[in-house]
């Protein structure tokens, strides 16, 4: 049944794509999020949906009569950069096979990434593409704190299988990065129903993150609730919801969490932990002597044989920075590091031009709220390995439309009073390019 409802759902919404392309765009971040498909067990669990929606969308936009427009700022220069080293850096790959197959995945995640800039022309359409990722990871968030609350956190919470956050690591970076999401959908809200749901996801999406018996997760939702509480314009509200996840946590987290979660004060005596460090060295250790990295998919025994301190200590790298180091080298790692560094002063530029404007509001909250979540992303990824997932270059490229829609990257006349009709850079978009 689970399969026949996907199946019908996707292939109900493609024609409409042709008329309106970016509902491709929503339809994609549906699967690409969500992937509802791995909740079936028939026919529709392999099915390529993502990629029929990326085709039917692409064709659809080339065929419309929209402009055709991408908008070039440092961020999406960048990325483009990015990109292309990646690609030169599997040509050099320590594992060719397996370097091209995660090439595949990730260029196409950037070719969408592209796509939604060009497509989504107006505020609304990113409103709804926020809802629709929102929901999407959401629905993990609330199954997962459910199904924590119901088994008093024996279990963990993992993602669905064969995703980027299949994982439980990967699960509570995930919902780390989720929350603010929903801080910012909770903050637009005019009902009080919607608002309430949205208060119980947030509550019970921290909660999944704790069952998710990550201590990378731990730390990642320690750093993004304490700025989200920084950031949040009503912090006696968001407090409210903080000690509520916190009671229900502690009240049903078994004493083998605890004892696990206090293994992050004695790392040296942890083998997953040194495994984890001895795979860092490895990273950096490549990075040094390749100038491309080993390329996709490198941390494999034979690298480890050569590079690693300890060389029969095989361990996943389980971290964005030194994942990045290693597969693309020190270049590589350096446009990492740079793109974000770019998207936290695009969203420090929105935050400045609009908190104080009303009709603005919107902008400052969601880019504060990207913040939030890249800072979760960027402490929670010290230990936890998804440098290439999606919703992180989705969040860039997010802050890049709101800077368009929220007129702070438009030129803007000169002040009347200078006496001048010499158009002038606004001082909020002066660092556009």
């Amino acid at each position: 049944m689970r399969d026949i409802f996907v199946t019908a759902v996707v292939f109900g919404v493609l024609p409409f794509i042709f008329k309106r392309p970016w509902i491709g765009i929503l339809l994609w971040c549906w699967l690409g999020y969500m992937n509802p498909h791995r909740q079936a067990w028939g026919f529709a669990y392999d099915m390529p949906f993502a990629f029929i929606t990326g085709i039917v969308t692409i064709t659809a936009f080339m065929f419309s009569k929209e402009k055709k427009e991408m908008i070039w700022t440092r961020e999406t220069i960048l990325l483009l950069m990015f990109i292309g080293w990646m690609f030169i850096t599997t040509f050099f790959s320590f594992y060719p096979d397996a370097a091209w197959l995660q090439w595949d995945k990730v260029w196409k995640i950037q070719l969408m990434v592209f796509l939604t800039i060009m497509v989504i022309k107006e505020r609304q359409h990113l409103h709804w593409m926020i809802w629709v990722i929102a929901l999407s990871l959401g629905y993990y968030g609330v199954k997962g704190g459910i199904f924590t609350i119901l088994h008093g956190g024996q279990f963990r919470v993992q993602g669905p299988s064969g995703t980027f956050f299949s994982g439980n690591n990967e699960m509570a970076l995930v919902l780390a990065m989720l929350i603010p999401l929903i801080r910012y959908l909770h903050l637009q809200a005019t009902q009080q129903w919607v608002r309430f749901g949205l208060a119980s996801a947030m509550v019970l999406s921290g909660v999944a993150a704790i069952g998710s018996q990550s201590r990378g997760g731990l730390v990642a939702m320690a750093a993004m609730g304490l700025f989200l509480w920084f950031k949040s314009r009503h912090k006696f509200v968001m407090t409210i919801y903080m000690v509520i996840a916190v009671a229900i946590m502690a009240s049903v987290m078994p004493q083998e969490w605890y004892d696990r979660m206090n293994t992050i004060k004695t790392y040296e005596e942890d083998t997953s932990a040194l495994g984890r460090i001895n795979a860092w060295h490895t990273a950096f250790n490549v990075a040094k002597d390749k100038i491309t990295g080993g390329g996709f998919e490198m941390f494999r025994a034979p690298t480890f044989r050569q590079y690693a301190p300890e060389p029969f200590r095989v361990h996943d790298v389980h971290s964005i920075y030194f994942e990045v180091m290693g597969e693309h080298g020190f270049i590589g790692f350096g446009m990492f590091i740079l793109l974000a560094v770019f998207a936290w002063l695009r969203a420090n530029q929105v935050i400045r031009a609009c908190k104080n404007d009303p009709e603005r509001k919107w902008a400052a909250d969601l880019a504060a709220m990207i913040q939030v979540s890249l800072v979760g992303y960027g402490v929670g990824g010290v230990f936890l390995g998804l440098a290439y997932f999606d919703l992180t270059y989705h969040l860039m490229i997010i802050l890049v439309m709101v800077a368009k829609f929220s007129g702070v990257l438009d030129r803007v006349p000169q002040d009347s009073r200078q006496g001048s009709a010499r158009p002038q850079i606004h001082p909020a978009a002066r660092w556009n390019k």
